[in-house]
């Protein structure tokens, strides 16, 4: 696999990490919006109080790449977007999410050791130890494991890792991210580099 400038010890390094005998909670059934930019049509759910897209944003626009410069990897994972162009993605009506809403999002589906395993998708994630790297999907979010591009042109870890940008800056260099991975139930925050590409969601402004 080639490597993306984001090693496995440099994303463990910036992690911040931030109910037994409870029913699970049924899905939502999605609704869709049609972004009217391009004629893309994305399947939304509500989670919380929050209502998000329940894929990855795909609108080609700024600094944007599909996996491994393949467009069929922009069907199955959506684009990846640097932070400055992932913050000009979502349409009227949507922004990208803050940190807070993450967290928000994070906590509705369990708390950060457990949402992952309830936010991933049911197929699609790679295997670890022969065990199934795929999610639950409890609520419907649907999380793939887009993977993400260096900021030396590099791509990596699709099927692996899903990493999807916030709003939320953190330095003049660096901004927030959120990232699951296919051998744990985390859902992780991470402080990266703003040039690297990420997937995007959005989230409604109103719920």
């Amino acid at each position: 696999m080639r490597k993306l400038l984001l090693t496995t010890a440099a994303v463990a390094a910036a992690i911040c990490l931030a109910g037994c005998g409870k029913k699970e909670p049924v899905p939502e059934t999605p609704n869709t919006f049609t972004d009217t930019r391009d004629g893309q049509t994305y399947k939304t759910v509500k989670i919380g109080t929050q209502t998000w897209t329940a894929e990855n944003m795909n609108v080609k626009t700024g600094t944007s790449w599909c996996y491994d410069d393949d467009e069929s990897n922009c069907k199955k994972y959506g684009r990846l977007y640097d932070w400055e162009t992932a913050k000009t993605v979502c349409p009227e009506g949507w922004h990208l999410p803050s940190r807070q809403e993450w967290n928000n999002l994070v906590k509705a589906a369990g708390g950060d050791r457990k949402a992952g395993k309830k936010l991933k998708a049911g197929s699609g994630w790679n295997n670890y130890n022969k065990k199934s790297g795929n999610g639950t999907d409890n609520f419907g979010f649907s999380a793939l494991p887009g993977g993400g591009r260096g900021f030396d042109g590099n791509f990596g870890y699709a099927g692996d890792i899903g990493f999807w940008w916030t709003a939320t800056e953190l330095s003049d260099g660096n901004a927030c991210s959120r990232g699951m991975g296919y051998d744990d139930d985390y859902v992780y925050e991470i402080s990266i580099v703003k040039s690297v590409g990420f997937s995007a969601r959005c989230v409604a402004d109103r719920p």
